[in-house]
C-alpha cells in the first residue's frame, strides 16, 4: 500500500469522527419497539381485545405486532424519543378505530376496546374495483377489509402482497387467518407512499413536505392528515365528525399512557380529502 493511501484513509477518519454527530451517531443501534411498548403497556392499550365478546379474541398478540415490525425498520425508530412513541401511537390509534369494538358506556371506556375484530362484518360488496387491470379480481373473491387496518379492495390487497410475499388477490383471507401478516399488511399501509398521498410515517416524523396542492386544500402535518390519508374521502372535511372524533380519543388515551403530547392538528375538520 502506498503513502497516499494511508493519507486518504487518514483524512476520512479525521472526517468521520470530527462530524457534527460523531461516530457514536452511525455505529450507534436504533432502539428496538419492543423498548418503548413493552407487553405490559401493549396489554395496557387493548385491554378487552381478547375478551369473548370479541371476535378477533387471541389473534393480535404483542408477539406477532413486535415480530411484524422487524419488516419494518424505520417503524418507531426514527426522530426522537417523544417523536417515536407518537408515531406508534398514532399508528395504534388509527388501527384501534378500524378495529373497534368499543361503545359510548363500554367497561374502561370506548377507548380500550381496540383490535377488537380482525375482518369487516357483513360487507356492502366485494370490494372488487373491476377497472383496475393492474390488480385483476379473482372470482368468489371478496377484498373487504381485515387486519388491523382494515385492508380494503383489490387494488390495495395485491401489492400489499407483492411487497409482504403472499398472493394478496387469490388469498386474500390470509390477512384474517395469519396474525403476523395481518399486522405487515397494517403497517405495509402506513409505511407506504401512496401518491399523491405521502405516507402516514412521514407525516408523523415530520417528513412530510406539503405541495402546493396540499397548502391550498390545508392539508397541513399532524395526526389529522394521517386520518386523511386512510379514510378522508368519507371523513374529513366534516366539523365534528363522529369517527374522526374517535380516531382522536383512541389517540389521546394512547399518548398519555406513553406520557407524550399529541402534536398540533388532530383533526381533518377543514381539510380536503386527497
Amino acid at each position: 500500500m502506498t503513502s497516499s493511501f494511508f493519507s486518504i484513509l487518514f483524512s476520512f477518519a479525521i472526517i468521520f469522527f470530527s462530524a457534527p454527530f460523531g461516530a457514536e451517531a452511525w455505529l450507534k443501534p436504533k432502539i428496538p419497539i419492543s423498548s418503548l411498548i413493552t407487553k405490559t403497556l401493549f396489554d395496557s392499550f387493548f385491554l378487552h381485545k381478547d375478551d369473548t365478546a370479541c371476535p378477533a379474541k387471541d389473534f393480535y398478540t404483542y408477539h406477532s405486532f413486535i415480530l411484524a415490525s422487524k419488516s419494518f425498520p424505520a417503524f418507531g425508530t426514527t426522530g426522537c424519543l417523544a417523536t417515536r412513541k407518537r408515531e406508534i401511537a398514532a399508528f395504534l390509534a388509527q388501527i384501534s378505530h378500524e378495529t373497534t369494538g368499543g361503545w359510548a358506556t363500554a367497561p374502561d371506556g370506548p377507548f380500550a376496546w381496540g383490535l377488537c375484530f380482525k375482518e369487516e362484518i357483513s360487507p356492502q360488496s366485494n370490494y372488487c374495483d373491476s377497472t383496475n387491470t393492474q390488480w385483476p379480481c379473482f372470482p368468489a373473491k371478496s377484498y373487504k377489509g381485515r387486519g388491523p387496518i382494515q385492508l380494503s379492495w383489490n387494488y390495495n390487497y395485491g401489492p400489499a402482497g407483492k411487497a409482504l410475499g403472499f398472493d394478496g388477490l387469490r388469498n386474500p383471507e390470509i390477512v384474517a387467518n395469519n396474525s403476523v401478516i395481518a399486522f405487515k399488511t397494517g403497517l405495509w399501509f402506513w409505511m407506504t407512499e401512496q401518491k399523491p398521498k405521502p405516507s402516514c410515517h412521514d407525516v408523523m416524523v415530520g417528513k412530510y413536505l406539503p405541495t402546493e396542492a396540499d397548502i391550498a386544500a390545508n392539508r397541513t402535518s399532524g395526526y389529522g392528515l394521517v386520518t386523511n390519508i386512510i379514510n378522508g374521502k368519507l371523513e374529513c372535511g366534516i366539523p365534528g365528525d363522529s369517527r374522526v372524533n374517535d380516531r382522536i380519543g383512541f389517540f389521546q388515551r394512547y399518548t398519555n399512557l406513553f406520557n407524550v403530547d399529541t402534536g398540533p392538528n388532530l383533526d381533518c375538520a377543514y381539510q380536503q380529502p386527497f
